[in-house]
């Protein structure tokens, strides 16, 4: 791993990058609370991509899909892009569903 900051066990910023780790299940009431801490970041000039890290995640709604393309228009205006690793199966079929697979990279 490339020296980083430790923010706490959800976020971490390594070499400008956003690294968000996704709780179990992205619902309304995380999802709120991940979009809101991942802007502060964003609009703090600390970050110039965000990578989400979708490992423990079994469950996700259309508020996590709201907080991936929610930030892929903040970040594209700067240039910056929108990553998600760890990515199973069934939210390759959701992301691909709500048609965000456009605008978001998924890295293997």
């Amino acid at each position: 791993m490339k020296e980083g900051k430790m923010i706490d066990s959800t976020f971490a910023i390594i070499e400008r990058h956003l690294m968000v780790r996704m709780p179990g299940e992205v619902d309304h009431h995380n999802a709120t609370e991940i979009r809101i801490r991942t802007d502060e970041f964003i609009m703090g000039d600390e970050v110039d991509h965000v990578i989400f890290d979708f490992e423990n995640t079994v469950f996700m709604d259309s508020s996590g899909i709201g907080v991936l393309m929610g930030r892929y228009k903040k970040l594209s205006l700067f240039g910056g892009r929108v990553m998600a690793i760890h990515v199973n199966e069934r939210l390759k079929k959701i992301m691909k569903m709500a048609g965000i697979l456009e605008f978001i990279e998924i890295l293997d």
